[in-house]
């Protein structure tokens, strides 16, 4: 088959996913529609119809009321600390496993400490950070750090420790160093299992930051979320959740653009 069928057969396939997912989606609207307004099976101060959460989007969109901030504030909140303690947690992350996967020695020195503080769940960490940091940036940065850090090192040690030892031997027969085979052999077949451990740690990274906004904040997604519970605005906190899952997709489709030009064998365009 040549490249040209392949590409029409993928374009085909990617139209026929979009129209199914257009569809589905259409179909979940439906029937939330039908059962909140037109049938009124839930209350609408318990789960509000579509038209009315529609409604609240749009005026949270301009209006501060009753939490204090528009929407876009909210998410430009959320956006900026979710940015740096995931940022500094794949800088950090990412190398040091790829060290703790290459090197015995760096293993043996760094791996008993991360297998103590793998099993600890972020979330635990709320009330130590709230203490020492108070409600800040500081302490919801520290917290997401923590949350994107694990993941990033598990996944890259795993894909250092899976590169196979025949493409490592081979590279060693054509007299490469043992950095060049890091750079050349263990680090570009270990690429899938990063990027992985990337979307896991985004994942991560964006729950630990929910759970502090609910918590200890005075602005943000989750705050927004808090402030729809202590006033039993359901309409508010389902347009706090839509944003976070509309933050999700845009996520999801960002790392697969850049997996499938940078990663070998990644997923066709």
């Amino acid at each position: 088959m040549d490249t040209r069928k392949k590409l029409n057969i993928a374009r085909k396939q990617r139209m026929k996913y979009r129209c199914v997912s257009v569809i589905s989606i259409i179909v979940f609207l439906s029937v939330w529609y039908v059962a909140t307004t037109v049938l009124e099976l839930v209350p609408s101060y318990s789960l509000p119809g579509p038209d009315k959460v529609l409604r609240t989007f749009i005026t949270k969109l301009t209006t501060q009321a009753p939490d204090g901030a528009t929407l876009g504030q909210h998410f430009l909140a959320s956006l900026q600390v979710a940015l740096y303690g995931y940022v500094l947690g794949v800088v950090i992350g990412v190398p040091l496993g790829i060290i703790m996967g290459w090197f015995k020695a760096a293993d043996k020195v760094i791996r008993p400490v991360f297998d103590l503080l793998k099993p600890i769940p972020p979330i635990a960490l709320i009330p130590i950070t709230v203490v020492i940091f108070g409600i800040s940036v500081r302490a919801k940065a520290v917290l997401i750090f923590f949350s994107t850090v694990i993941p990033c090192i598990l996944n890259s040690y795993s894909g250092i420790k899976q590169t196979s030892s025949i493409h490592l031997w081979v590279a060693q027969t054509f007299g490469a160093s043992n950095m060049q085979r890091l750079f050349t052999v263990a680090i570009p077949s270990a690429l899938p299992m990063i990027f992985a451990g990337l979307r896991v740690a985004m994942g991560s990274s964006w729950m630990a930051l929910v759970a502090a906004e609910l918590l200890a904040a005075t602005r943000g997604l989750g705050y927004l979320i808090s402030v729809g519970r202590s006033l039993l605005r359901s309409d508010l906190i389902i347009v706090g959740m839509l944003c976070l899952g509309i933050i999700g997709i845009i996520i999801a489709y960002l790392f697969d653009f850049v997996e499938g030009h940078f990663v070998r064998g990644g997923k066709e365009n």
